[in-house]
């Protein structure tokens, strides 16, 4: 064991505490797949990355850095929250991209980019698989959801590494209120992302007071503004399966759910997604294309905690 670079940033926020937080560690080399997990696995987080140099080909294919992700459950080949975070920490630790204001990341998926906007990061979507889901498998969901079927507007199985079951509603009253049971979706073994574009002042209502009440809790005070005010998608995820009952703030969902909701006409890019606010969050997602028709999902972090870590 020996003491190795360490930082624990909240993403998709700009004020400490009302993003998602990631633990990075900057130094990983040397350590085990087990040594890796055990320490995902303490951090209780939902996810801990661990940055490495490129592999050779990584290398050659100009990767500026290899990341691996752990959930507290299990490694994964991609997710978005890690890979905003563990480029805003690798940066601030003095990483220099080789290729100007791009950054190149090697992870289980291959080579993703990221780019820098201003105060924000963005990475590009990887590609996505849909498909449409097993009927089972949609009626269990929805019952563990407590949902009905005429409220789901459309939904989809969607892979871009982390494979989801994406839900889009109707009615944001709907979203408001979903109590899952985390159980039966833990037994299933389904993540599920919701997400509803329409907007209801009833629905804001309820968001407002969840937010309040767990904001309440943990004694912290309100973000000034309210992000979700301006959000065009709001979202949640449900991710029992690897550990997590309700995840703050999801940047592979959201790169999901903005390549099949914009390419099915249920949304137009740019726009905001708002996530979080049940959990007292103010997690916010900037969903942008570019000429050549890549997704591109950006949003603010912030170093809540630099030291050192003993593994």
């Amino acid at each position: 064991m020996r003491a190795r670079p360490f930082q624990q940033v909240d993403v998709f926020t700009a004020v400490p505490c009302y993003g998602n937080p990631l633990a990075v560690v900057l130094d990983g080399s040397g350590l085990t797949d087990a040594a890796m997990q055990r320490f995902a696995h303490w951090t209780n987080l939902s996810e801990t990355t661990f940055i490495l140099p490129p592999t050779e080909a990584g290398r050659a294919a100009g990767a500026d850095y290899r990341v691996r992700i752990f959930t507290p459950g299990e490694e994964l080949p991609f997710a978005g929250h890690p890979t905003l975070g563990s480029c805003h920490a690798w940066l601030q630790t003095g990483g220099q991209p080789r290729s100007g204001d791009t950054i190149l990341q090697e992870c289980g998926v291959g080579l993703v980019r990221v780019r820098r906007d201003g105060a924000r990061l963005a990475f590009a979507a990887p590609p996505l698989t849909r498909s449409e889901p097993d009927a089972d498998l949609l009626a269990a969901v929805m019952a563990a959801l407590g949902l009905q079927a005429t409220q789901v507007v459309a939904a989809q199985m969607l892979d871009n590494g982390p494979r989801w079951l994406g839900l889009l509603l109707g009615d944001p009253d709907a979203l408001a209120r979903i109590d899952p049971d985390h159980a039966e979706l833990k037994d299933l073994g389904q993540k599920v992302g919701v997400a509803s574009v329409k907007r209801s002042d009833s629905a804001m209502q309820l968001i407002s007071r969840s937010s309040r009440e767990a904001r309440a809790f943990d004694g912290s005070k309100a973000v000034a503004g309210d992000p979700s005010k301006d959000a065009d998608l709001l979202v949640r995820a449900f991710a029992a399966p690897v550990g997590i009952p309700e995840d703050p703030v999801t940047g592979s969902l959201n790169a999901s759910l903005a390549q099949w909701l914009i390419a099915d006409g249920h949304l137009a890019a740019p726009y905001i997604a708002s996530q979080g606010e049940n959990l007292g969050r103010d997690g916010v997602v900037h969903i942008t294309t570019d000429a050549g028709g890549q997704v591109w999902v950006g949003g603010e972090s912030v170093t809540c905690i630099s030291g050192e870590v003993t593994l």
